[in-house]
């Protein structure tokens, strides 16, 4: 007698990417790889911050000592009430912003004049603009001095913002991400009969957000850092910024590394902040400045 057979339905078999395994640990390796870079940039910062809230002693100890034992807060008081701190924040916060105002302000109008005017030798004259980048300061750096001197402005803040009002490297950045800003939107604005600087004003620098910002933060990192320009025009105590000031705790024969830390401490502070809260607007404007179209 023959029997029926009936075969059973398998179950289907799952499709598995073979390159899936590969790239997850190709993405583990990565993120592997940036932590530990992450961890090597920050390590400095973590022992500056430390070294801030430890006896002067214990700054530079063998072995390194990682955390505070004990913890000193007093040295974050002693840095207001032993030097002329709130001072020189002051100097530094008003060169920064007074030049960061000015480059923004003089690096987008002349970056408007090369990337949408159209005039004889424009790209001859920004190539020419563009090549003093590679012309160290040191190489005209006295002769800038004399006439600075001449003009009564050593040993004043309004030598430093005069110095450093204009900058290559704004102007190259604020064209590049101009010529990604379609042109038609120019026309349209010079058929409706806007000027020039209309058009620069209500039309090109509104839509150039990131490309601002990202100078901003350059431009006023830069400025807060800046030492030996301060050091060369300002002599008065009055007027140090605070990169001169915490020299002050170096002696010929002793250095207060704590109060030096505490006050590299508090001049960073400025800068994370704002990096932090601008953060957004520098990725884009980096990533943006090079297209075009």
């Amino acid at each position: 007698m023959a029997t029926l057979t009936l075969d059973r339905p398998t179950a289907p078999q799952e499709h598995r990417d073979p390159g899936r395994s590969k790239r997850l640990a190709r993405n583990v390796v990565l993120y592997v790889v940036l932590t530990i870079a992450a961890a090597a940039i920050m390590l400095p910062f973590f022992w500056m911050v430390s070294s801030s809230l430890k006896n002067n002693n214990q700054v530079f100890s063998v072995p390194i000592q990682w955390l505070p034992d004990p913890v000193v807060w007093s040295n974050y008081l002693d840095i207001w009430t032993r030097s002329d701190m709130t001072t020189w924040l002051r100097n530094t916060m008003i060169l920064s912003v007074g030049v960061t105002f000015l480059q923004v302000l003089t690096g987008s109008f002349a970056a408007y004049g090369f990337a949408k005017a159209k005039f004889p030798g424009r790209d001859v004259l920004f190539l020419a603009y563009l090549g003093t980048i590679a012309v160290p300061w040191q190489a005209y750096m006295i002769p800038q001095f004399i006439i600075l001197s001449r003009l009564g402005l050593s040993n004043t803040l309004w030598a430093i913002l005069v110095l450093q009002a204009f900058g290559a490297f704004g102007v190259f950045l604020m064209k590049q991400y101009y010529e990604s800003i379609p042109e038609e939107l120019s026309e349209a604005a010079r058929i409706d009969g806007l000027s020039e600087y209309g058009i620069w004003a209500r039309i090109i620098v509104p839509l150039s957000g990131p490309a601002l910002a990202t100078l901003t933060l350059l431009t006023f990192v830069a400025t807060w850092n800046d030492y030996l320009g301060p050091l060369i025009y300002l002599r008065e105590r009055t007027l140090w910024t605070v990169q001169i000031g915490l020299k002050t705790f170096v002696s010929q024969y002793n250095a207060e590394h704590a109060l030096i830390m505490t006050g590299s401490v508090l001049s960073v502070l400025p800068i994370a902040l704002l990096f932090m809260l601008g953060q957004r607007f520098f990725i884009q404007g980096i990533a943006t400045s090079g297209l075009k179209g």
